[in-house]
């Protein structure tokens, strides 16, 4: 798998489950914002709804910092819509909840087994351009924190705002940042 950074996100359209109703997505509904793409292995399952729900605690959060999150498995937008209605954890789920049956985004971000048709777990943070700008995959049992992703969504924005400054490990808004220099090299 090469680097993805800076790549952009091909063209798509798939059918999501989103707030009782089902919707279009595409490419260009994912522009002009911050997104996140968050890929898990399937519906009715274990880790998976303990991430999404995560995710769902700190939504506004996301909201607040102009950032979209598009959940992505391998399960139909009516397979999404079933979850939802059997699971109080799934049901306080207020965003975009994308079907993707035919394995496209899967594919597209490097995330598809194959053999299994399930994806790995996959987080891509994208910037308002459609570029890839922070992504990490994980094996199927290994669950991700909503809180470390908002902070990493906050860090891509701050960084990619000012440019001139870096934000240092475990840095938070608010937070000195660095400036890189010729007087900063070994002196950290």
């Amino acid at each position: 798998m090469g680097n993805l950074i800076n790549k952009a996100v091909d063209d798509f359209t798939v059918q999501a489950y989103d707030q009782g109703r089902f919707r279009e997505i595409t490419r260009e509904d994912t522009l002009g914002h911050w997104s996140v793409f968050f890929f898990y292995p399937a519906d009715f399952t274990f880790v998976c709804p303990t991430e999404l729900g995560d995710l769902a605690d700190f939504y506004d959060d996301f909201k607040e910092a102009g950032c979209e999150i598009y959940s992505v498995s391998e399960d139909t937008h009516f397979v999404h819509k079933a979850w939802a209605d059997a699971s109080d954890t799934i049901k306080k789920i207020r965003y975009p909840m994308l079907g993707d049956p035919a394995g496209v985004l899967a594919r597209n971000f490097g995330v598809l087994v194959e053999e299994e048709g399930q994806a790995l777990r996959g987080t891509f943070v994208v910037n308002p351009e459609g570029k890839i700008k922070v992504y990490e995959i994980h094996d199927m049992g290994i669950g991700r924190n909503a809180q470390e992703l908002l902070r990493k969504v906050q860090a891509a924005q701050f960084v990619e705002e000012h440019g001139d400054q870096v934000c240092p490990a475990r840095w938070k808004p608010g937070e000195e940042t660095l400036t890189p220099s010729l007087d900063l090299v070994g002196m950290l």
